[in-house]
């Protein structure tokens, strides 16, 4: 299965390549290498929302990155902006899920001890030491 951490642009959208046309700019799909999720979707295009070119990535699809330059010679750092924009979202995506995680942990140890009997059987269970297996 592959996870958040494993985003990453994998190539050109084959259907739709990169063609020199009439107008000023050249447009561009490239492929991401699975469905990315809808909240990192939103935090990518954030993320290049002031770009003059403002690449973005239809949430519900999660699949391709959308963008244009207007010369060919700026693709290799366009590419290389959307590179470091993937790893800066899954970094913040991940760090998210870890704060929220930690939140909802803090959130249940603050709750009362449980009472009565069902408390008292996890109070025991929680204290028993077992045998190390080498």
């Amino acid at each position: 299965m592959e996870g958040i951490s494993d985003i990453s642009i994998i190539g050109v959208d084959e259907k739709r390549p990169p063609l020199i046309r009439k107008e000023p700019y050249i447009d561009l799909f490239f492929e991401l290498s699975h469905q990315a999720p809808a909240d990192w979707c939103r935090a990518f295009n954030e993320l290049l929302a002031q770009h003059p070119s403002k690449p973005k990535i239809v949430e519900k699809e999660g699949k391709y990155i959308e963008g244009w330059v207007r010369t060919p010679d700026e693709i290799v750092d366009f590419v290389e902006l959307l590179k470091q924009t993937v790893s800066k979202c899954t970094a913040q995506y991940i760090e998210r899920i870890e704060v929220a995680a930690r939140q909802s942990g803090n959130t249940d140890s603050s709750q009362p001890e449980e009472i009565g009997e069902q408390g008292r059987l996890n109070r025991i269970i929680a204290s028993l030491e077992f045998d190390k297996v080498d």
